[in-house]
């Protein structure tokens, strides 16, 4: 088993994620069977009560499990579902640790972080990366490197590090190289960075240099020399066009080379599937635009599994997808509106905030026939829409926003009697069966398919009847018919809505079959109003 490490440095928002993610990529490509695991410092036990605001975009993986937005990274540049087991918090390792203190497992000892904390961490880490029958497990950690949130964290790596072999351990530091007024490359905040990597017990094999412009040679010596690491050790890893580019420019650093040298493993060549891939992403000519409808709009992290789904959507179909953001707040300000793009894609969310405008971009799509996607709360306030303005419901609503006679969109009923908000959600992979001869058959081309949900509203089912004779098809349905998950308009172009969250499934060689449908219809309105 051969562990790398990835730390950071400096500041926060490096890109430690995409480097972690890259370097996981450059070992698929080589044949090795990699593992990642991310260490979040904080006290929750997930990332389910976040604010968007706060922490961008909650990702949710197969199990259920809410997380950090960097699992999503991993998922799409390694080619892999994950599980919660491969996310670590401190929240999950203190209840493990007192868990086991009030069993009795710690047989009368007083409990410390050292080293029963420090153990449950470096347990935890083993264990996924021997079920998963690892050959590399990969291991972020999150925050940055002084931070007293991630010490127990770093103690443990340094624990590891001693119990390893050499050649089965290898620590990369992620800092930053800032410029200058004179546009020179400064690497003091990367010595200090180290120095204090150093005080905790830990030596970098790989630095990761942030940096604007490719890193100089005199720069990367002057690391080299202070730091106490090879010039070949230290990387730059310079702005990218696309974060899809970086793998790329990992193996132009040679990088790969450095790390099979380091662990002793064999030499191999490397797929060429990823350069394909970024080579069809640059060959993409014809443009669209997708505008996306949020109420997040000043953190567009908020919505980067969206953005991603789509540019991969978009270079299967050739096409560079243009989003054009749209705050739906803003919606609700104007007697008339007019969304100028080739699609309209209105996401999740929750609470009544922005609501109204979103719903008014469902009914611009709905009336003037262009395409439009609508993903959980897109789905429900479709349903809402299609109420007010063709079934004559004007009080239309969602109980989530207060009462009304006509609650089309309700609370699910195991839901009622829960008390806390934590993981309590209908979450994960859940089957959904496709009606044949629909839309949704055409882009999934099964009968049976498993997509990820967040939520706990849903369509009413006293509704359900009026809905479908009046031209509306539920064309996917779970739980034996009970709950609604896909609706469409036969008679629009492409009028599409899902309960789950198709963008969690969508990675480089495999794109989200509704993305793929929506950003094809708004390609082919694209070339029609266009002439």
């Amino acid at each position: 088993m051969k562990f790398i490490v990835v730390t950071g440095g400096v500041m926060s928002g490096l890109g430690k994620g995409i480097t972690a993610a890259s370097i996981g990529r450059i070992l698929v490509d080589m044949g090795y069977r990699v593992i990642p695991i991310k260490i979040d410092p904080y006290i929750n036990i997930d990332a389910g009560t976040m604010n968007p605001f706060q922490h961008g975009e909650v990702y949710v993986l197969k199990d259920g499990t809410e997380v950090d937005l960097d699992l999503g990274h991993y998922e799409r540049f390694i080619g892999i579902e994950l599980t919660g087991d491969h996310n670590i918090t401190t929240g999950k390792i203190y209840r493990n640790v007192i868990e086991k203190e009030r069993k009795g497992e710690y047989l009368g000892q007083t409990v410390q972080i050292i080293p029963h904390v420090t153990d449950e961490i470096k347990r935890w880490i083993r264990d996924v990366a021997r079920r998963n029958d690892a050959d590399i497990c990969l291991v972020e950690v999150g925050g940055t490197v002084g931070d007293i949130e991630s010490m127990p964290f770093l103690e443990a790596i340094r624990q590891m590090h001693n119990e390893e072999r050499e050649e089965d351990f290898l620590l990369v530091h992620v800092t930053l190289i800032p410029l200058d007024s004179g546009g020179e490359q400064k690497t003091k905040p990367t010595q200090h960075s180290v120095k204090e990597l150093r005080s905790l017990g830990l030596h970098p094999d790989v630095i990761v240099g942030r940096c604007k412009e490719e890193l100089l040679e005199s720069t990367k010596r002057k690391i080299s020399l202070f730091c106490d690491v090879p010039v070949e050790a230290v990387i730059s890893a310079k702005d990218a066009d696309d974060i899809y580019e970086v793998p790329l420019l990992f193996k132009k650093e040679r990088l790969d080379r450095y790390i099979a040298e380091k662990l002793r493993l064999e030499k191999r060549e490397s797929s060429q599937e990823w350069e394909k891939f970024v080579e069809k992403m640059w060959n993409a000519r014809e443009e669209v635009s997708i505008a996306i409808v949020g109420k997040y709009m000043d953190v567009r992290d908020a919505y980067i599994s969206i953005r991603e789904a789509l540019k991969i959507a978009g270079i299967y179909h050739g096409a560079v997808v243009k989003p054009i953001w749209v705050d739906s707040e803003e919606l609700e300000d104007f007697e008339e509106i007019e969304i100028d793009a080739d699609g309209i894609l209105v996401p999740g969310g929750f609470g009544q905030r922005g609501v109204e405008g979103k719903i008014r971009a469902i009914q611009y799509a709905r009336e003037n026939d262009i395409p439009f996607l609508g993903i959980c709360l897109g789905f429900q306030l479709s349903v809402i829409e299609y109420a007010r303005n063709v079934l004559g419901y004007e009080d239309a609503n969602s109980t989530e926003f207060g009462d009304t006679e006509h609650p089309v969109i309700d609370l699910l009923p195991e839901q009622r009697e829960i008390d806390k908000l934590g993981g309590t959600m209908r979450l994960g992979d859940i089957e959904i069966t496709v009606k044949r001869g629909t839309i949704a058959y055409s882009l999934y081309n099964s009968e049976r398919i498993y997509e990820r949900h967040r939520h706990r509203y849903e369509v009413n089912p006293d509704y359900i009847p009026e809905f479908e004779k009046s031209g509306l098809v539920f064309s996917g349905y779970s739980d034996n018919g009970r709950r609604m998950e896909i609706l469409e308009l036969p008679d629009r172009r492409f009028f599409f809505a899902t309960q789950f969250h198709p963008e969690f499934k969508a990675k480089p060689f495999s794109p989200s079959p509704p993305f793929m449908g929506l950003v094809g219809a708004a390609l082919e309105y694209r070339r029609e109003t266009n002439g």
